[in-house]
């Protein structure tokens, strides 16, 4: 097992540094100047040179990455071009753990909700409750995941004023009203999360109990919900874990639409405001975050897949 992380992790380095030549270059394929667009349209010729040479953007491409690299291994992602004194790297640790708090939540849901689901529906194929469930999912997969949250907040906030409409409250300062404010944004992102989860979890499930160890074990006289949740779940479980992984990456590189709605200063509203007025070192640093945040979770799901499947480690 260890050797297998190792062989995963020697392959991360060289994604990494793959992955930031590109980040670089794409960003600097920008159309428009950042000088002018910095100074505004009716700055002088030599305002705008000067800006330029502060920034860098006279440089070679090849200089401007060499540096830009060096700055990243050492942990400074730079400064936002309209905001001098604002470190990215800061505004991404303040930002973070609001998408952080998103995302996880959501996961939660994604699975409390898919995980029954999936069983249920894969454990009794063709029967009235498949048919449900696979009718309920089709429905939630087709549901924009910001149409499902005015939904909610129409209903919940708005009708029953059960919850608040908007605005993030800090875990510090009051975890009931950080829960509360949560909530409905997790069932925004969580439950079309859990139509493709459990949905991926059914086909898996339905072709796990078809293979002869569960004939097997059915035949030694062990129970149903052992058969399923000690054999048939671990081997069904690779698929799944698939979607639940890049459906925690993509939440962690910002809903900035859920973001608007609910009014969450996280990273998606930071990341697209940067990309209206081409702040460069912001959408570098931040998609580079994301970047690796994908990496990093797909190499998880590599070594959950070693977990759950040894066979995997051969390869």
């Amino acid at each position: 097992m260890l050797s297998y992380i190792a062989r995963r992790l020697m392959i991360v380095v060289p994604l990494l540094f793959i992955v930031s030549i590109f980040i670089f270059f794409l960003t600097a394929m920008i159309p428009g100047d950042p000088a002018r667009s910095i100074l505004g349209l009716k700055a002088t010729p030599e305002a705008v040179e000067a800006k330029q040479d502060e920034l860098g953007l006279n440089d070679p491409l090849v200089v401007q990455y060499t540096h830009w690299l060096g700055d990243v291994l050492h942990g400074d992602l730079g400064h936002s071009w309209y905001h001098p004194t604002e470190s990215v790297g800061d505004q991404i640790r303040v930002r973070l753990p609001i998408t952080i708090n998103m995302a996880v939540g959501a996961l939660v849901v994604t699975i409390l909700l898919g995980l029954p689901l999936g069983l249920l529906a894969g454990t009794r194929p063709q029967s009235l409750a498949d048919r449900i469930v696979t009718f309920g999912t089709s429905a939630s997969i087709a549901m924009p995941d910001f149409w499902l949250a005015m939904m909610l907040i129409v209903i919940f906030a708005v009708k029953l004023q059960w919850l608040p409409a908007i605005s993030y409250v800090d875990f510090a300062v009051d975890p009931w009203e950080w829960f509360r404010h949560l909530i409905l944004v997790w069932l925004a992102i969580g439950i079309p999360g859990a139509a493709s989860f459990a949905r991926q979890l059914r086909g898996s499930v339905i072709d796990s109990m078809e293979q002869d160890y569960v004939r097997t074990a059915r035949a030694k006289g062990m129970r149903s919900h052992v058969v399923v949740l000690k054999h048939a779940l671990k081997n069904a479980a690779l698929v799944p874990v698939t979607v639940l992984g890049l459906q925690f990456a993509y939440t962690l590189g910002g809903t900035v639409v859920l973001e608007r709605i609910f009014s969450f200063n996280g990273m998606g509203q930071y990341y697209f405001t940067a990309l209206d007025v081409k702040d460069v070192p912001v959408i570098q640093g931040v998609t580079l975050l994301v970047a690796v945040t994908f990496i990093m979770v797909n190499l998880f799901v590599d070594v959950l897949y070693a977990y759950l499947n040894p066979r995997v480690r051969l390869a």
